[in-house]
């Protein structure tokens, strides 16, 4: 499907205006369908960041500005961008779905969708949620702790859910009252064209949310920025190892969401017949360009060939094709790069022994970064395709004999991020998902939601974001030691 008009920028959104970039070099953004040059951008410079840095401090730094607002009047200007995110939501969508090959019908039920959802969740909380409390000393007199917005955070965003994830961070730093330098991914800016607009109808004060796009050298400057008071990061564990240690010399807090492997486990009493939409979406969503889907399906041995057909058969009936055909499942990959790397996975795979019952094929699309649903099988954990994130649509089933041995496979991986228990006793899958090493899991089904913690452990991130904990993550605590009266001073 041909774009017709391209879509370009020739500015910035800075301090609640476009201004001009401090570079002359561009982002230019194909369609991962047709490989066509859909748009192009600014591509943003050290000194485009120093600009929107300074915008956001004098944001924040204002005695009359955001971080005084009532929590009420905060509240109202986030319904409001909401409102005005929904007014393009359709839009959005469609950029998002032309940029990095979601399925349009993913990006209207998700990333058109999740953003306002989460800017009205946190809006509520921002209401609801005390900043000040009075408590007794134990040493006498009593002491008042006061929660206060951390400051200007640095957040950077990837590329697989370009607006979800900027809300995941937006949505609680707004509610706390912290102001933001936010820096797209190269491969979807088209996207935040329209959210500044959004920004800018809502009435969200000037320099509050400042948007500049760039490569890993202006994510760099960004985390180290001696303007930025915190730093939010979604994407790789190499890059999340990489802005963990410039964080940790600079002692500056941190949330980073990172890679997953996670484990889809079919316990031996597991019931496929009305799974197959909830099987989808905990294995192969977005292209399985999604950092929390269970691709390594661990399967009873009892049961092995007919986890085998289940999977088997879902991947060869998934529609493969444009990402802006409302009955495609399963589009191209963002990039031709990315394509390449899981094209080298289902290699790798293959070279290591494990058996293609279905996909492991080149692409017969004419055109795009197509690639074919993939599943292996008599995979050992052991193995390169069930140890490293491949991000694209590549499962790997390995058998277990005891619940036991499943639960040591799923455990045995570097990441903890998401995962998904599949049994027809729901106890028993509550059960067994607690001893699963993972930061959050479903029960017959898997899809992170706004109220829970999301968040990974070991190599899968540091800090949550979502629920109410996703606000705490931009606050700083204070403690104010009232006048002890007679009692003394402490020892």
């Amino acid at each position: 499907m041909s774009t017709q008009t391209l879509i370009e920028s020739n500015e910035f959104f800075i301090g609640g205006e476009w201004v001009a970039p401090k570079g002359s070099g561009r982002i230019e953004v194909h369609s991962a369908s047709t490989e066509e040059l859909i748009g192009s951008v600014p591509d943003g410079t050290p000194e485009d960041i120093d600009a929107a840095v300074a915008a956001a401090r004098s944001a924040m730094d204002d005695p009359q500005g955001w971080r005084s607002w009532s929590a009420e009047d905060r509240a109202a200007a986030m319904e409001r961008l909401a409102d005005a995110f929904d007014a393009r939501s359709g839009e959005i969508a469609r950029r998002i779905s032309m940029q990095n090959g979601m399925p349009i019908a993913i990006a209207q039920q998700l990333e058109a969708v999740f953003p306002s959802l989460l800017l009205r969740y946190y809006a509520g909380l921002a209401r609801a949620t005390p900043l000040r409390e009075e408590r007794d000393g134990i040493l006498g007199g009593k002491i008042l702790v006061e929660k206060t917005p951390v400051g200007v955070v640095g957040a950077i965003v990837p590329w697989n859910f370009p607006q979800s994830l900027a809300a995941f961070k937006l949505a609680p730093l707004l509610a706390a009252g912290c102001t933001v330098v936010m820096k797209p991914s190269p491969e979807t800016v088209l996207d935040s064209l329209e959210l500044a607009e959004a920004i800018r109808e809502a009435g969200i004060p000037d320099g509050v949310i400042n948007i500049v796009p760039g490569g890993r050298e202006v994510g760099a400057h960004l985390v180290e920025h001696p303007g930025v008071d915190k730093v939010a990061f979604t994407g790789s564990t190499a890059a999340g190892r990489s802005i963990a240690a410039r964080c940790g010399e600079l002692l500056r807090p941190v949330t980073l969401e990172l890679g997953g492997k996670s484990a889809a486990i079919v316990l031996d009493d597991a019931d496929f017949a009305t799974a197959a939409e909830n099987l989808f979406s905990a294995t192969l969503l977005n292209n399985g360009q999604t950092c929390f889907l269970g691709t390594r399906v661990l399967a009873p041995r009892s049961r092995y060939d007919e986890v085998l057909q289940v999977f088997g058969g879902l991947a060869d009936a998934l529609q493969v094709g444009d990402a802006l055909d409302p009955a495609t499942q399963i589009g191209p990959m963002a990039s031709a790069r990315q394509r390449e790397r899981v094209e080298g996975y289902i290699a790798k795979g293959k070279a290591e022994g494990a058996r293609v019952v279905a996909g492991g094929n080149p692409s017969d699309q004419e055109r795009g970064w197509f690639v074919q649903p993939t599943i292996f099988a008599d995979v050992e954990n052991s193995q390169t395709i069930a140890q490293e994130e491949i991000f694209g649509p590549v499962l790997s089933v390995i058998p277990y004999d005891s619940d036991e041995e499943a639960l040591a496979i799923a455990n045995d991986s570097e990441f903890g991020l998401g995962g998904s228990v599949w049994t027809t006793d729901q106890e028993r899958g509550e059960a067994f998902a607690r001893r699963v090493q993972t930061g959050s899991i479903g029960i017959n089904h898997y899809l992170p939601d706004p109220a829970a913690p999301f968040g990974g452990v070991k190599a899968s991130g540091l800090g949550r974001e979502l629920g109410p904990e996703g606000l705490q993550a931009y606050l700083s605590t204070q403690s104010i030691y009232k006048t002890q009266g007679s009692a003394g001073a402490a020892p």
